[in-house]
């Protein structure tokens, strides 16, 4: 078996520490087979991010992998056994474990892999320096292909020849974009930007699911909007989204999201980057394959209602906030004030964007329930009283008085019915 060369003695951390881990590391040195935590965990600890997965490695075969579980009392389900993971489930917790591969054969969407019993061919066929990344249980880092330097860097660097690693995987292109809007802080790698620029046309055979996936990610990242601009001046963001981007906008966006203390939101992204009007949702929605609760959300975020524009009397704001609903209103105050070319430190958009905060927008008073008690039947009437007087009573900024309700609720129910 190749051995790594330990760069760094030991790793600190309490998820290294904690039980379910710890069992499971107990349950391979039973077995007395090796595994070692690779990639994000290790990458996210090295510069204080939070680590959400932990995903291991081991020169043992799937069948092997569930026999040692199976020994130790863990649960494990042979999620991906075609690329060799199994999923170990010790105290509620699941690990994602993976036998060394080594890619045989790629057609730069999927790969055909063979397991091994090198760490060093296992990690040659990651994508980046700062994803080969190993830790044993002891907590020593293995480093073979300088990721360690390249993350102090913040350097986002491929394993060998770029070229070779975007043809094994078209997707890995956005993922060096997406990876250095994370951890580059935004600053592209000289060589890997050639090669994705070189190989930009192989985004066209991935699946569209594929793409959104990465692509949502990013607009999630703290550095999007400079790796976006880059992408959009490189024109591999056209390959990417359909219609007139506006790079500009997001990066105007993000700086509104800063200012208001808001972490990204990849829904307001999507809206400032690359809706103009409304028939842009519909082809952004099928472009990325979009859920219909994602496309509903992009629907409402690129909001045209004139309420939101803080030149509208603060009435206005009202009414598109109740039509809206604060979820929804809060997302598409942003991306209008993105839009607009006001300044992110604008006062006037800021009031406008934060009246969530100060004003609750009130419920109906009536419903079809409330028309039936007034004698009239069943059918189109009811819907078309409660329209009218939903209508009035936005108009007249949700007057709360309960008689003045009841006489315009009766007088429109007379008018329909009349």
């Amino acid at each position: 078996m190749t051995q790594l060369t330990a760069t760094r003695p030991r790793l600190i951390a309490g998820w290294l520490d904690a039980k379910p881990l710890r069992n499971v590391f107990a349950a391979f040195d039973a077995a007395q087979a090796e595994v070692r935590v690779v990639g994000g965990a290790i990458r996210n600890t090295l510069i204080d991010r939070p680590v959400i997965d932990v995903d291991l490695a081991t020169p043992a075969v799937p069948d092997a992998v569930i026999e040692l579980a199976r020994r130790a009392g863990l649960g494990a389900h042979p999620t991906g056994i075609e690329h060799g993971t199994v999923t170990l489930v010790s105290d509620g917790v699941g690990f994602e474990v993976t036998t060394l591969r080594r890619d045989i054969e790629t057609d730069g969407r999927h790969a055909t892999v063979a397991f091994t019993q090198s760490w060093d061919e296992d990690a040659q066929r990651r994508d980046f320096t700062i994803n080969a990344l190993y830790c044993a249980p002891d907590g020593a880092i293995y480093d073979p292909m300088g990721g360690i330097a390249d993350l102090r860097r913040r350097r986002v660097r491929f394993i060998g020849d770029g070229e070779a690693r975007i043809r094994e995987d078209y997707l890995r292109i956005l993922r060096f974009f997406r990876f250095s809007a994370e951890y580059g802080k935004g600053h592209l790698d000289v060589d890997g930007l050639a090669a994705a620029i070189k190989l930009k046309q192989g985004l066209s055979k991935l699946a569209a699911e594929r793409i959104r996936a990465e692509f949502l990610k990013l607009l999630a990242a703290p550095y999007a909007a400079e790796v976006v601009r880059a992408m959009y001046e490189s024109e591999i963001l056209a390959l990417v989204l359909p219609g007139t981007l506006h790079p500009e906008r997001l990066a105007r966006l993000q700086a509104i999201e800063a200012g208001l203390g808001q972490p990204p939101d990849v829904i307001c992204g999507l809206a400032a980057l690359a809706v103009s009007g409304p028939g842009d949702v519909d082809e952004l929605a099928q472009r990325l394959r979009l859920s219909n609760s994602e496309a509903s959300a992009l629907r409402s975020a690129a909001s045209f209602d004139p309420g939101l524009d803080p030149a509208q009397p603060e009435a206005a704001a009202c009414a598109a906030l109740y039509r809206l609903g604060s979820e929804a209103f809060r997302r598409a105050a942003v991306v209008a004030w993105a839009r607009s070319n006001a300044a992110a430190t604008d006062a006037a958009w800021r009031k406008r964007a934060l009246l969530v905060d100060r004003w609750s927008p009130p419920k109906m008073p009536f419903s079809g329930s409330d028309v039936l008690a007034l004698g009239i039947p069943a059918g189109p009437s009811v819907g078309e009283i409660l329209r009218a007087f939903e209508t009035w009573w936005i108009a007249a900024a949700f007057p709360a008085d309960r008689a003045l309700q009841l006489e315009k609720f009766k007088a429109f129910a007379t008018n329909v019915v009349h």
